[in-house]
């Protein structure tokens, strides 16, 4: 039985989803039908040359605009995008550190199209290596950090399929780490939205996502300058990142991402045909959003609610944390109504682990549920011991008597 917290007043105009493995919730899609009808009467004129595009806003998940979204595309060199994102998580749960040293095998060293030409043999660091994903594209340096992290390529590509199931990403399927075109690989736009989205989360790709340019080997006796495929980080105010993707059959892609204020947009294209009309309706995708919304998380993922009581824990309270971001999304000049906010949780005995879930922070309108995600335990709590128990108890004691 769930037993409210706290319950609080928000402002807002229209709320929306929520969660990270979530697919799709009924104000995204509602909010996307309205711009379609909109675009049919001529009101939104953007993304006019992709083939397929979507607009997203990164602290909700909410799909401001799309077109063709789910249609499924060669992606390119946007796969990268889950490359980089298995390779942050493997370095927030330490199964990789940014100075591990990445060997780089014959098979590795073979791949064509956009690489950093590394040989057989040559180690770098993990760090360097994700520099030349972000920056250059480099197809070499993703087969190497794919066979370092998950032993062969293979089994590098499956967890990435794993990892697309766990975020919902139906309209994909990847077959190589890099993108090189091949039979049976393929993504969506929307599915490059979210997956662009969960790699945000991490906020440490934004490192090199953000660079124009720099070197590697550089006091090596062949330095490699790498230059953003991306030029956008370069010449529109905000751009930080994603990633860019073309081959003669996907033709011009681009996830990209810009951040003013407290509002972050994804813009993603694929099938644009070519990178200076890729660039410039990526660019006017951004403008739309901008001019026409404003985002405000209410919690981050990992932000601390608040603190609580463990029953019987060696330590008597401990953090909880967001899960999930969620937030609120409004619509310009649009008059905001109140909405009720609340966290319900279970009662917490220890022993209890890191990440488990206990509880929802909830947004309501009118007594609806809008949005929510999972409130879950920041640190582990072991159980106290005896003596431990009979201190604590002692001490209330002593507290009532004084």
């Amino acid at each position: 039985m769930w037993g409210r917290v706290f319950k609080g007043t928000i402002a807002s105009g229209l709320v929306a989803g929520l969660m990270a493995g979530s697919m799709a919730w009924p104000a995204s899609h509602a909010m996307a039908a309205e711009h379609k009808q909109q675009e049919s009467k001529g009101q939104v004129q953007i993304a006019k040359q992709a083939a397929a595009a979507v607009v997203m806003d990164a602290a909700t998940g909410t799909v401001l605009y799309e077109k063709n979204s789910h249609d499924k595309l060669p992606p390119a060199s946007i796969t990268k995008i889950m490359t980089m994102l298995l390779t942050m998580e493997a370095i927030d749960s330490e199964k990789a550190k940014l100075t591990d040293k990445i060997r780089t095998s014959e098979r590795a060293a073979s791949m064509g199209g956009s690489q950093i030409y590394l040989e057989p043999g040559e180690e770098m660091s993990l760090e360097e290596m994700l520099k030349a994903i972000a920056l250059g594209s480099a197809n070499d340096a993703s087969v190497a950090v794919a066979e370092h992290l998950a032993g062969s390529e293979e089994e590098f590509v499956r967890l990435m399929n794993e990892r697309a199931q766990e975020l919902g990403m139906k309209d994909s399927h990847f077959v190589n780490c890099n993108g090189l075109p091949t039979d049976n690989h393929y993504s969506s736009a929307y599915d490059v939205a979210i997956m662009s989205r969960e790699l945000l989360k991490h906020e440490m790709i934004l490192k090199w996502t953000s660079m124009y340019q720099d070197y590697l080997r550089k006091d090596s006796e062949k330095p490699f300058w790498l230059v953003n495929t991306n030029k956008l980080v370069r010449f529109y105010t905000g751009v930080d990142g994603l990633k860019t993707g073309f081959t003669g059959e996907s033709k011009y892609c681009l996830s990209a991402t810009a951040k003013r204020g407290s509002f972050r947009v994804i813009s993603v294209v694929m099938g644009e045909p070519t990178s200076a009309v890729r660039n410039m309706e990526i660019a006017g995708m951004l403008d739309w959003a901008f001019a026409n919304f404003d985002s405000q998380a209410i919690y981050k993922k990992g932000q601390v609610i608040q603190n609580v009581h463990v029953n019987k824990g060696f330590t008597e309270s401990v953090p909880l944390i967001a899960k999930d971001t969620v937030g609120i999304l409004t619509k310009k000049g649009e008059k905001k109504d109140a909405y009720t906010q609340k966290t319900e949780l279970l009662p917490i005995q220890a022993p209890i682990q890191k990440g488990t879930v206990v509880g929802h922070v909830i947004i309501l309108n009118g007594g609806k549920e809008i949005s929510r995600t999972e409130v879950i335990v920041e640190e582990d709590v072991a159980k106290a011991g005896l003596g431990t128990m009979f201190k604590r108890t002692l001490r209330n004691w002593l507290r009532l008597g004084s």
